[in-house]
């Protein structure tokens, strides 16, 4: 199987395993959901995103953005519904976007899509509910490495992408990284994993050592940046564990709250027990950092 499909499936199966079986919706409190909104246009394209939200309650709610993976160059907006029907279920805005692929589009336009679908999330924020002051994000895999970026850099860092005079700002209250890499110009990259960072920067790390650390989330990391979670497990095969920890030394260095999970023996995606678990954690994080219901971890 090509490399990347491999990452593809992987991704799939992880989405598909940390939510559970799917439910019928009527089991679920009341959901609101709307699909292919056009949040912005990009390289001639328009880009679309998905919303899931709860109907009970007045609002504003607190909202994340749900970010598929596929190796920045697959997956669909719609991978990411069951976890979002949870997040609606659980009092929050649910918002999974469209973003450009590569290799016909190249970093930075994934980030700046992603930082567009927040914009909008602001600026639409009274129709939908959504409290501007507390929006998080989650990515699985690719999605992980978008999620960071989204968190760790500012309008400092020329990767807003266009926006008109008057744009709400970017920036988000917490961060949850599935299995995402923080450093694509790293020594230890898996073999498989490396045409896949070559097709996302349009070079090899080797060739564009500038564009591989403009790319990385752990170049940006500073003590202003929000509260991060990570899950990584430690067999694999496409982001070494490797990733995690320098993740969670850098944080350590310049006092960035949350924590990194090392789930050993876990690959790409798991199942078992460890489902429930991490999802858990995720949902308490969130909870604590985006409504300030739970106690410090």
């Amino acid at each position: 199987m090509p490399a990347r499909s491999r990452i593809w499936m992987a991704s799939a199966a992880f989405l598909f395993l940390a939510t559970g079986s799917p439910r019928v919706i009527a089991d679920e409190p009341a959901i609101r959901e709307e699909t292919d909104i056009v949040y912005t246009k990009a390289g001639g394209v328009e880009l679309k995103l998905d919303i899931v939200s709860p109907v009970k309650g007045q609002g504003p709610f607190p909202s994340v953005l749900v970010i598929h993976g596929g190796a920045w160059r697959a997956g669909n907006k719609s991978d990411t519904r069951q976890v979002m029907r949870e997040f609606a279920g659980r009092g929050y805005v649910a918002v999974s976007p469209q973003y450009r692929f590569c290799p016909r589009a190249v970093f930075p336009a994934q980030v700046y899509d992603v930082k567009a679908a927040v914009r909008w999330m602001k600026q639409h924020a009274r129709e939908q509910k959504i409290d501007p002051e507390r929006i998080g994000a989650v990515g699985f895999s690719a999605g992980a490495h978008l999620a960071l970026m989204l968190g760790v850099t500012g309008p400092a860092d020329g990767l807003e992408g266009e926006a008109p005079a008057g744009s709400p700002d970017t920036r988000i209250r917490a961060v949850v990284n599935y299995f995402g890499p923080v450093d694509l110009a790293a020594t230890d990259i898996p073999e498989v994993s490396k045409p896949l960072v070559r097709d996302f920067l349009g070079a090899t790390p080797i060739e564009r050592p500038d564009l591989a650390a403009m790319a990385s989330p752990r170049t940006y990391i500073t003590q202003d940046d929000p509260p991060i979670l990570t899950f990584q497990g430690t067999k694999d095969p496409l982001v070494p564990h490797t990733q995690a920890v320098e993740l969670a030394e850098a944080m350590t260095a310049a006092g960035v709250a949350g924590r990194v999970e090392l789930l050993v023996g876990a690959g790409h995606g798991w199942g078992g027990d460890l489902v429930p678990h991490t999802a858990g954690e995720m949902f308490t994080f969130l909870d604590r950092h985006l409504k300030g219901t739970q106690k410090k971890l």
